[in-house]
């Protein structure tokens, strides 16, 4: 699938390598060819202990760290982070730094900051002023490492209020912050009904990342209807030169369903 374009490709071990545990994924990345990788958040609570931080840190050996999302609270439970969460503001200025002494350690420089749900007795109005706040901070505390944050649009959550590029690009106008960018994830948008050709048209001077899935089923491409090839190459064409990230749910398995994938264009140097 790849010949069309050059973007480097990104692994999420969070989704990918599930057949061994989170610590044991960099490796087996590592060994089917990747150098560079990202994750959701690695550890249960906002605050993990110091030695499951050094164990994740270390586990890293060989590959770099790309991409890591802040703590997102519950996600088996249906919650979609904290950054306009009422009520949990410490919890997340506690995930800000344990993510920036990560990025210190291994040097990555991106963070998605998901926007969390609507919430049952608060006034959406009130939740994104605290988004506002939360964003500006952890926008200043990124610039001082030359790092930025992604806002992504997710699919399947009906009380997250960003669905589409342009529900995220709106924020991102409000809060006016150059590190500050949109996280293209083409299966969540594909599944929302938006526009993807919009994305190297319209919206490709706001993207910081993109991510990839096929629709229906967010499989590996080739197993559903979306012309993931055709729209990287769009991007590239248009500018677009970070990364790519694979962010799908293997069928059977990770190696099998990266079949898709040259080896030679898994890694980069």
């Amino acid at each position: 699938m790849p010949e069309g374009h050059s973007l480097p490709y990104v692994a999420n071990l969070s989704i990918l390598f599930k057949e061994v545990p989170l610590l044991e994924r960099a490796a087996a990345a590592r060994d089917a060819g990747f150098t560079d990788v990202e994750y959701w958040w690695p550890f249960d609570t906002a605050v993990p202990a110091r030695d499951e931080v050094d164990a994740f840190v270390a586990s890293l050996d060989g590959v770099r760290l790309r991409g890591l999302n802040f703590y997102a609270g519950d996600m088996a439970a249906g919650e979609r982070g904290l950054v306009s969460w009422i009520g949990r503001e410490a919890e997340f200025a506690d995930s800000l730094v344990v993510a920036l002494g990560i990025a210190e350690r291994t040097g990555c420089r991106s963070f998605n900051a998901l926007y969390g749900n609507r919430i049952d007795g608060e006034d959406p109005a009130k939740q994104d002023d605290l988004a506002r706040v939360h964003l500006d901070k952890a926008a200043d505390a990124a610039a001082e490492i030359g790092a930025q944050l992604v806002l992504e649009p997710l699919s399947g959550a009906d009380r997250y209020p960003l669905k589409t590029a342009a529900d995220a690009v709106a924020v991102l106008d409000d809060l006016g912050r150059d590190n500050v960018r949109l996280l293209a994830d083409l299966y969540h948008l594909a599944v929302n009904g938006d526009d993807l050709d919009a994305l190297a048209t319209t919206h490709l001077s706001r993207i910081g990342h993109v991510q990839i899935a096929d629709a229906p089923g967010r499989h590996q491409p080739g197993t559903g209807s979306l012309d993931i090839e055709g729209h990287l190459v769009k991007l590239q064409n248009a500018g677009y030169a970070g990364f790519v990230g694979i962010e799908y749910v293997p069928e059977p398995d990770t190696v099998t369903s990266l079949e898709w994938l040259p080896k030679t264009r898994r890694g980069r140097a």
